[in-house]
C-alpha cells in the first residue's frame, strides 16, 4: 500500500472514531479508539513508541510518538479547540528524528476532525 492510500485509510478511521464518539473526550480515549479502528482495517499500529533523537551520532533526547502505522507514518493526536503551529512543528521534528517521511496531525476537535499532512524534506 502506498503512502497516499495508507494516509486515506488512517483518516477514514479517524472520522469513524469521531462520528461514533463525538467531541469532548481526552486524547488518550481517541488514541485507543483509533488503534482499534486501524487494526480492524488491517493496519499495524505501535502506540506510545519511544524514539531517540540523535546529534552527531549521539543520543541527545527522546520523545514518545503517539502512533506509528505500518512503520511508515507517524500520527500525532490532539483533542484541542484549535491546532497551532507548535503542533505542526512537533510532528515535523518527529519526522526528522525518525526519518519516517510522512506524518499526520489529527485533531479530534470541538466541531470536527482536523487533519494535516506533513512531509519530511529530503
Amino acid at each position: 500500500m502506498d503512502h497516499a492510500d495508507l494516509t486515506e485509510k488512517i483518516i477514514g478511521c479517524a472520522y469513524r472514531v469521531y462520528n461514533t464518539l463525538g467531541a469532548g473526550f481526552l486524547e488518550s480515549v481517541y488514541e485507543k479508539c483509533l488503534i482499534i479502528e486501524a487494526r480492524k482495517h488491517g493496519l499495524s499500529v505501535e502506540a506510545q513508541k519511544a524514539v531517540n533523537v540523535y546529534y552527531d551520532e549521539q543520543i541527545v533526547g527522546s520523545f514518545i510518538a503517539d502512533l506509528i502505522v505500518d512503520k511508515k507514518i507517524i500520527i500525532e493526536l490532539k483533542a484541542v479547540r484549535n491546532l497551532v503551529v507548535a503542533h505542526e512543528v512537533q510532528l515535523v521534528n518527529y519526522l526528522t528524528a525518525t526519518k519516517i517521511p510522512i506524518g499526520l496531525l489529527i485533531n479530534f476537535g470541538e466541531v470536527k476532525v482536523e487533519v494535516k499532512r506533513k512531509f519530511l524534506k529530503p
